[in-house]
């Protein structure tokens, strides 16, 4: 069984998972409606995807 040789302190734990949060959301800019949207994802108000109309659009929300 893996024993460790010494203790890990909260300290050096807590540096150690520091690169593990989640980061913010990336947005652009649309290019036909100029509203800020999330990158690789459809667009649900008006149902398009890289340009291409993929599901039906919502309409107003």
């Amino acid at each position: 069984m893996a024993v460790p040789k010494s203790k890990i302190s909260p300290s050096r734990r807590g540096m150690r998972r520091s690169h593990d949060k989640l980061g913010q959301p990336h947005y652009q800019e649309d290019a036909t409606t100029g509203e800020l949207t999330r990158r690789h994802h459809v667009d649900l108000k008006t149902g398009m995807y890289r340009g291409k109309q993929v599901t039906e659009p919502k309409g107003e929300f």
